[in-house]
């Protein structure tokens, strides 16, 4: 039944995306492009370039497909065989809505995804780039630099999750996999974000809480989450770009606040990996969650992101720490990613990505270390149609995996994707 559902709402959004589009192409003020032309935009600019005409419905989607063959093993020959096949497919519905002149509306269903066998809402947000709502010109001097998002959506820590996977929206990424230590959660959060000649600072709050509830006991120790962002973004000149950003998110309350690295509820992108024979594991194997209890943790986090871009070719780093402030456990993520755009309008490119975490799940812990490099490249066939391809090694090392199911664990092999995205 559920399959049968799930079938019936892909084509009833496949039937609203070709009557949306057959009826005229919506631009959308202060808004990301959904296809190529949204590659490495970060926050939306403050250019007012689309005149409101009145209110605007855009239903847009994205559709992904993997074709996997991965070869995994450990220390203890434990791990399931992965056969050569497809993945199940990814699919999002995505309705964007310019409510008012620099009013808009965001909401993102999962139609498809790993870990969820129903459609469900991912979350949604409004943003805020005028406030004429109020009154014509209303802080028009203020608003000319200031941007404000509320709602219950993935909020803005670290510059690596606009290049991320979003479940089927994958035409953003590079590569097929998102980073070890992926930092992505959706809660209920506000958020003011100011740009002023290529400066920005962001600075917000959370809730703290992935799944919402009210409830109160014995063991509630809720507190709200602090985020904050500081960078520089600057085009400057016709060949070079560059773009330096520091981020903080915090939390100090014990049962709530951890779900920075394990917000995402639609799974890894390398399935079955670092399963085991008749034990299983989890949607999210592959990655690393560097708080083990999350009924029972401080979380503390900062991420530094350079990113440079020079005619065809970008570099974007990541160096990242993470702490617990029960568990007195830490980890640093570090990973490098160089792509080369080249062809008619950068339609095509190759690039590698390497990425490692290292640190301890708690005071006294031995390391645990996780190793990653991807080799690959990408074809854009239109503005809203790609391919890729990319060959991935991940390890596992050190003495803090000994006896568990990732002691000398790997996994390895190449993974094609087809992704549309409009």
């Amino acid at each position: 039944m559920k399959t049968s559902i799930k079938l019936a709402l892909v084509i009833f959004f496949a039937g609203l995306a070709s009557l949306g589009y057959a009826q005229e192409n919506r631009e959308l003020q202060f808004y990301r492009p959904a296809g190529r032309a949204g590659v490495n935009v970060f926050e939306t600019g403050k250019q007012d370039t689309v005149p409101y005409t009145g209110m605007k419905v855009r239903v847009g989607g994205d559709f992904a497909m993997q074709f996997q063959a991965l070869d995994q093993s450990n220390a203890g020959d434990s791990l399931v065989d992965l056969g050569t096949n497809l993945n199940l497919p990814n699919a999002n519905l995505n309705i964007d809505v310019q409510l008012y002149d620099g009013v808009r509306m965001h909401l993102r269903t999962y139609l498809s995804a790993r870990h969820h066998e129903e459609s469900w809402v991912k979350g949604g947000h409004i943003q805020m780039d005028k406030l004429d709502f109020i009154k014509p010109g209303f802080l028009e001097g203020v608003m000319k630099y200031t941007t404000i998002r509320i709602g219950l959506d993935e909020f803005n820590y670290g510059d690596a999750h606009f290049r991320r996977s979003d479940n089927a929206r994958a035409i953003y990424n590079p590569f097929v996999g998102n980073y070890i230590m992926d930092a992505f959660s959706t809660e209920a959060f506000a958020e003011v974000t100011g740009q002023y000649n290529g400066f920005l600072a962001v600075v917000g709050i959370t809730n703290g809480k992935l799944n919402q509830n009210v409830v109160v006991d014995d063991n509630t120790d809720n507190k709200l989450s602090f985020f904050g962002k500081l960078g520089y973004d600057k085009q400057l000149n016709d060949d070079l770009r560059v773009r330096l950003t520091g981020s903080l998110y915090t939390n100090q309350g014990k049962s709530n606040g951890a779900f920075l690295y394990g917000g995402d509820r639609g799974g890894a992108r390398y399935y079955y990996v670092m399963h085991t024979v008749g034990e299983g594991g989890t949607d999210f194997d592959g990655r690393l969650n560097p708080i083990r209890n999350r009924g029972n943790a401080q979380l503390t986090a900062f991420q530094i992101n350079p990113f440079v871009k020079y005619q065809g070719l970008e570099f974007f780093g990541i160096y990242e720490h993470t702490s617990d402030g029960v568990a007195d456990g830490g980890f640093t993520q570090l990973a490098a990613e160089l792509i080369y755009r080249f062809g008619g309008d950068d339609q095509l490119y190759v690039g590698g990505r390497y990425n490692t975490v290292s640190g301890e799940f708690n005071d006294g812990a031995p390391t645990s270390t996780v190793n990653r490099f991807n080799i690959g490249g990408g074809w854009y066939l239109t503005d809203n149609i790609m391919a890729k391809v990319e060959y991935v090694n991940q390890q596992y090392e050190d003495d803090g995996w000994i006896g568990t199911k990732y002691q000398d664990g790997k996994f390895d092999g190449f993974n094609v994707e087809a992704v549309i995205g409009f």
